[in-house]
């Protein structure tokens, strides 16, 4: 029979948090927040996936089964919480602009979204909370994903995914070759991306054929390159008359909720270069990196 070993630490206090809190996020907007889109179940699954994962950890490390884990415990309990943090800050922007803003036909409605805004908030600060907590300080051994280049991993593929979801409904990219180049750039870098970081949480670089080190670095210099080059031409071909762009927001916009496609058209031109910065901040943090254990 398993033992099991309760160790009171910062982390163990920010993991029961972040359970409690995305819990609460979670079940009072299923319970009574008056909730039918698919919005709402992104906004949901967010919350619950979060509540899901960290309770997984919190059992592995209080049963000691972290030996027995299939993956490299050194890097899946940040992996994930870094993922937690963004999908509960997603969630926390989203369900509040589409489910507060402009509404108010049901009081007691309003009250169980606003209590799900608040605690949606309070869970992303606590798992922002563990990965700051569990990253790799200066010239501490730790595992990759615990370091900038692995932590600024997991934020290249969730920043791929949100420009997934806004280019694809409705599809923008189908207008010009130039734009399905872009298109390339993003399914291209984020499954090298996604590979990375499932290769080390599976703790498979080692059967890597080439050093894994310099396929980081290399990789990295190319998704800066591929990136710098979507981040001009998207704009270009979105946004200017002579390319076939819009230059004006649409006055109807103003009356939807949520994003309309003009702002999803800005959104990924902004999210692009976001990910470019991400990429750029990866490649100077790889060739910064000196000694690190996978």
């Amino acid at each position: 029979m398993p033992l099991v070993v309760v160790r009171s630490s910062p982390l163990l206090w920010v993991r029961l948090a972040a359970l409690i809190f995305s819990c609460v996020a979670f079940s009072v907007a299923v319970h009574g927040a008056g909730l039918y889109s698919r919005t709402a179940d992104w906004c949901i699954f967010c919350w619950s996936f979060s509540f899901a994962g960290t309770l997984l950890v919190l059992l592995v490390e209080l049963f000691g089964l972290q030996t027995r884990a299939p993956v490299s415990w050194k890097n899946f309990p940040i992996t994930f919480a870094c993922y937690a943090s963004l999908l509960c800050l997603s969630a926390s922007v989203i369900f509040p602009l589409y489910f507060l803003k402009g509404y108010h036909r049901d009081r007691k409605e309003y009250d169980f979204r606003v209590v799900s805004t608040v605690f949606s908030c309070l869970a992303t600060v606590t798992y922002i909370s563990e990965v700051s907590i569990s990253k790799a300080r200066p010239g501490e051994v730790a595992g990759y994903m615990a370091t900038a280049p692995g932590l600024l991993k997991v934020c290249e593929t969730f920043v791929a995914c949100v420009i997934f979801v806004f280019i694809s409904d409705p599809i923008s990219y189908d207008q010009h070759p130039a734009l399905q180049w872009c298109l390339a750039v993003y399914c291209i870098c984020f499954i090298l991306s996604a590979a990375i970081i499932v290769l080390c949480v599976g703790e498979c670089t080692g059967c890597l054929p080439f050093p894994f080190a310099r396929f980081l670095s290399a990789y990295a210099m190319l998704a800066v390159l591929m990136y710098l080059s979507a981040t001009l031409i998207w704009p270009i071909f979105k946004f200017d008359k002579n390319h076939g762009g819009t230059t004006h927001r649409p006055s109807q916009c103003g009356s939807q909720p949520g994003f309309c496609s003009f702002d999803k058209l800005v959104a990924v031109a902004v999210l692009t270069a976001l990910n470019f910065i991400l990429y750029l901040a990866d490649l100077i943090y790889s060739a910064r990196l000196v000694f690190v254990t996978v």
